[in-house]
């Protein structure tokens, strides 16, 4: 049977053929769909856990107790999951663990560029990076292999491109799925990572790497693609196929489907074969730095960029220096990200933005436009779970650089789960003054509406516990006091809590509830909102609320009904009373 998959559709429908079993993952962009693909065939768990170090820690768990796991997550959450990651190869595995990393070269949903390719050689474990939908079925089944055979977790990195991108996948439609369960072994001494444990197993894991470096060379997806010796290509991942685009069969290619270990042998019979190799390669010089350490000469980074995305003209212009117009035409006018209309966000942020001595800490969610035009209500993003840190390091500079400032965190419901439980109990222990917005919307909404710990419900569809965030913060020390509950589309009652909350000697939290617009029905009934145009004096007040129901057309601002969500947060801020109910 054959089908048309997303790169992330046909990793799932791999691990499923490889018998995995438990998946535990946290969604972030390029990556959710795999495990949303997963979670609907049967005999699998798949379940969001709160972050990637729970994710992976969950999978890791599953895979000593003998059953094979997966863990996913986007670039970024790798950082989050470094911990366990890096001693998993200390730890080895029982049965099969793949860690799936999706890279987001050209930051299209991201706060960096990383390529995380560097984390296979920093925690010694097998890299492999498919470069087709068919590939990511193929190598996924491939990799459960690997970690079994060699006793290690494998990284199986795909990139943006990889992920999103279809093609024809060959599958076996009524396939008899082998049950591959391992026996636990109770009181394993290699299992406990204590000194005395890891020093020998320091010693194992670099000779592993030896025999896993001797099957890359080995490994039937790195392979040569000869054809004239004038010119050869090292490359891996989505560049293949932009190589392949440009070149079609008129130079070598060595192709590399697990770049880590290094295939020296393979890499030493390409280039004794080609008489100018060039490396492409998206982000860091990884392949480069592997040839140029075994004396191989070659040109990478000096030609091919090391930031945003290759393309087929990227790869002509740098190796033939030839132009090519194929993809010059019509540019697209920049269209930046907006809240959506009626977002319960927009409400908090204009009570916020009337005070000038309020700085704001961002988070990583839909809320992070919240620093864009034209709201400009925050100050700070860096990174999940960040902005109660941060605020509670920019309320103590204070202490010493007086400014006249109150600092306000603010981050959203899932965020708050995944890491921001920490640093709002620091600000408790430590009693600093700051304001902690938790902005609970129900949902993981910039990936997708995922559901998390306070929705009530699970990946699989199952009802559960709803965790309640204000339940999290009494326990955490905030005092009934310093917490309050609100609506953010009632705009009297959230300035009034604003000004409560700047005044605070305390931690004080503001819970701002209100469901994601995304969320609602479509059969249910909305008000609509206009505009008066006989008394709006084009102050533009209301396009300062950031909500994308609001064009200004013509030179004359108006309200799209397709648009508008009827929250009447418009109406509200409104000073001439000219925004009414249709």
């Amino acid at each position: 049977m054959k089908a048309l998959m997303m790169g992330n559709e046909a990793i799932a429908r791999g691990a499923y053929e490889a018998n995995c079993k438990i998946i535990s993952s946290y969604p972030g962009t390029p990556s959710t769909e795999i495990v949303e693909s997963i979670s609907v065939y049967e005999g699998v768990y798949a379940e969001w856990a709160p972050n990637e170090k729970v994710a992976l820690e969950v999978a890791a768990g599953a895979c000593i107790a003998g059953i094979r796991s997966l863990t996913t997550m986007k670039h970024v959450g790798v950082n989050v999951a470094a911990d366990p990651l890096f001693n998993m190869t200390y730890e080895g595995v029982n049965a099969g663990l793949v860690i799936v990393s999706a890279d987001d070269p050209g930051i299209h949903s991201s706060q960096n560029e990383q390529d995380n390719r560097i984390y296979a050689s920093h925690a010694k474990m097998p890299l492999l990076e498919p470069t087709s939908s068919q590939e990511c079925k193929d190598m996924i089944v491939e990799a459960y292999e690997i970690s079994e055979r060699f006793n290690t977790p494998v990284l199986f990195r795909t990139t943006t491109r990889v992920s999103h991108s279809k093609g024809i996948v060959h599958f076996q439609e009524d396939l008899a799925v082998e049950e591959k369960f391992r026996t636990y072994k109770k009181n394993k001494l290699d299992r406990l990572l204590l000194p005395a444990i890891s020093r020998k197993r320091h010693l194992e894991i670099e000779a592993n790497l030896l025999d896993i470096q001797a099957y890359s060379n080995s490994y039937p997806l790195n392979v040569i693609e000869y054809s004239s010796p004038e010119i050869g290509i090292v490359t891996s991942g989505i560049s293949y196929q932009y190589v392949k685009e440009v070149f079609g069969d008129t130079v070598s290619v060595l192709k590399l489907g697990m770049s880590y270990p290094f295939p020296d042998e393979k890499a030493k019979e390409f280039a004794a074969w080609a008489k100018t190799i060039y490396v492409v390669e998206e982000g860091e010089p990884f392949i480069e730095t592997s040839l140029k350490a075994m004396g191989i000469a070659c040109t990478g980074k000096e030609i091919i960029p090391v930031c945003g995305e290759l393309n087929p003209e990227i790869i002509r212009k740098a190796i033939t220096r030839e132009e090519f117009d194929c993809y010059e035409g019509v540019q697209v006018p920049p269209r930046p990200p907006r809240l959506c209309a009626g977002c319960g966000y927009l409400g908090l942020y204009s009570a916020v933005k009337q005070h000038r001595d309020i700085i704001a800490a961002g988070d990583i969610g839909c809320y992070t436009l919240g620093g864009t035009e034209p709201i400009k209500a925050l100050d700070t993003v860096l990174c999940m779970g960040a902005s109660i840190s941060m605020a509670t390091g920019m309320q103590r500079t204070q202490d010493f650089k007086p400014m006249g400032k109150k600092v306000f965190a603010f981050i959203g419901d899932s965020t708050f789960f995944h890491s921001g439980m920490t640093g709002l109990l620091n600000a408790v222990y430590n009693k600093t003054p700051i304001v902690i917005c938790i902005l609970d919307n129900r949902s993981t909404s910039m990936t997708g509406n995922q559901e998390n710990p306070g929705t009530g419900r699970t990946l699989q569809g199952s009802t559960s516990e709803v965790i309640r965030i204000e339940d999290i913060v009494l326990a955490l020390g905030i005092k009934p006091d310093n917490l309050r509950i609100l609506d953010p589309t009632n705009l009297q009652e959230t300035q009034q809590c604003v000004d409560t909350a700047k005044h605070s000697t305390e931690p004080f939290v503001i819970i701002s509830r209100h469901p994601c617009e995304l969320l609602k029905s479509k059969a249910e009934p909305t008000k609509k909102y206009i505009i008066d145009n006989v008394t709006c004096v084009n102050c533009k007040k209301c396009t300062m609320l950031g909500c994308s129901a609001i064009k200004i057309v013509d030179r004359q601002i108006m309200i799209d009904p397709l648009d508008c969500k009827g929250c009447s947060i418009c109406q509200q801020v409104c000073p001439y009373d000219s925004i009414k109910e249709a």
